[in-house]
């Protein structure tokens, strides 16, 4: 047990971007220190140092990290291929541990961690913030008030139209061989000569990265989840294609859609999830919309929530008219008769037009539920098994469209099945 005037110790394992960005997240929480990083590239080790002093441990092997003593808690932001490995060694090694989503590369990796988990005690957090949104979290609240109704589907989106957005992530000039080390970077992945910008745009390619699934599609399905309280889809289907950033061997346009079966909680019901790194917009653009039997619900990127009730049907249709202007109009009557007039109002939460949540930053608040936990005791907000309900299925996205074929999955039991030909 840590008392909240305790110090814990952080290391972090992977220093690029989304690294970099989660040490700044977690040093900005007060009595957590960082005190050690590792990376494959001298040049952000050297980073390391300048940001968080000369004293910090630097090294290129995550080993060293997990046999210090001094060492608490580990933040795994690495390419994918390296997060089960290292979450295990971690928690073995009496780590708690938060690992980037996605929490595997490969599916059959996630039962690992969910043992090494359990038997450890120690507490292991997935790194997708919806899972702590308050917008997310709101609108698990009103959808489980049945603010929309019966749920009948939903589209999630999450559109990029920049180079780095699109993982054309920027290669250092001094990257070779010396500076970088390619043989621990490539690990237990196919063998390739060197190539920076593997190296550097590791998402671009299979070997290393889950494309958009494991990017994107995972961050979708965890609000999904989050909201719903669904456990995850039985099939799975994808499209998509290379179309404009063609360095890679993943898509840049994927949809998917996924089948969710009836539960206590929900009835039956459609996903459909869409990610396009050129799309028209200026900006990146994500969302979540809740359709409903009697309205919308719809998350605009983490900062607001907006719900459109409809409290019945759409007015008589006008569209036919084969019959005489009698009998139309006595059908109108008979409708009108029946139906109060129609509205289409925005219900305000909180008594605001839209919930608005920009005053939470989703990512900070994310890691302090991580150290809270670690602090209380208490298992995370986003655990292992939650991390696989989430992946899996993004994963078998990535199935779906390279061997062309409709993907099955066990959402209790974790499991993929046999694809069947489309």
């Amino acid at each position: 047990m840590y008392s909240p005037n305790d110090n814990i110790q952080i290391a972090l394992i992977g220093a690029g971007g989304m690294g970099q960005g989660d040490a700044k997240m977690a040093t900005s929480i007060p009595g957590v220190k960082l005190v050690a990083a590792c990376d494959c590239y001298d040049g952000r080790l050297k980073h390391m140092k300048e940001v968080y002093g000369p004293d910090t441990f630097t090294t290129r092997d995550y080993r060293e990290i997990a046999a210090r003593k001094d060492i608490d808690a580990v933040i795994i932001a690495t390419p994918d291929h390296w997060h089960s490995r290292i979450s295990v060694d971690c928690l073995n090694a009496g780590k708690h541990v938060y690992c980037e989503k996605p929490m595997v590369h490969a599916i059959e990796e996630g039962q690992s961690i969910i043992k090494a988990q359990a038997s450890s005690g120690k507490v292991f957090q997935v790194g997708s913030q919806y899972r702590s949104s308050l917008t997310y979290q709101k609108a698990a609240q009103l959808f489980q008030q049945k603010a929309i109704g019966e749920l009948n589907s939903i589209e999630a989106w999450l559109d990029r139209n920049s180079a780095i957005g699109a993982w054309e992530y920027s290669i250092p000039l001094d990257a070779n061989t010396r500076t970088c080390d390619w043989d621990q970077f490539q690990g237990n992945a196919p063998k390739h000569a060197w190539d920076a910008r593997r190296f550097f745009r590791w998402r671009n390619y299979r070997d290393y990265g889950t494309g958009v699934a494991g990017d994107l599609f995972v961050h979708l399905l965890t609000g999904i989840h989050t909201v719903t309280s669904s456990l995850g889809p039985t099939r799975v289907f994808a499209t998509g294609g290379t179309r404009y950033w063609m360095d890679r061997d993943v898509p840049d346009v994927m949809l998917a859609t996924l089948d969710y079966p009836e539960t206590e909680a929900h009835p039956a019901f459609n996903v459909l999830l869409r990610v396009d790194f050129k799309s028209s917009l200026p900006q990146e653009s994500f969302g979540v919309k809740f359709i409903g039997s009697e309205g919308v619900m719809t998350t605009t990127s983490f900062t607001q929530l907006n719900i459109e009730r409809m409290p019945r049907p759409d007015e008589f249709d006008y569209t036919i008219r084969s019959f005489s202007d009698a009998v139309q109009k006595e059908l109108t009557d008979e409708w009108k008769a029946k139906h109060p007039e129609a509205t289409v109002e925005t219900i305000k939460p909180e008594s605001t037009q839209t919930f608005d949540t920009s005053s939470q930053d989703a990512h900070l608040e994310h890691h302090k539920n991580f150290y809270k936990s670690i602090r209380e005791n208490q298992p995370s907000i986003e655990d292992a098994t939650f991390g696989l309900r989430a992946a899996g299925p993004a994963l078998l996205t990535n199935e779906s469209y390279f061997q062309k074929k409709i993907m099955s999955w066990n959402p209790e039991s974790m499991t993929a099945g046999q694809g069947s030909s489309v």
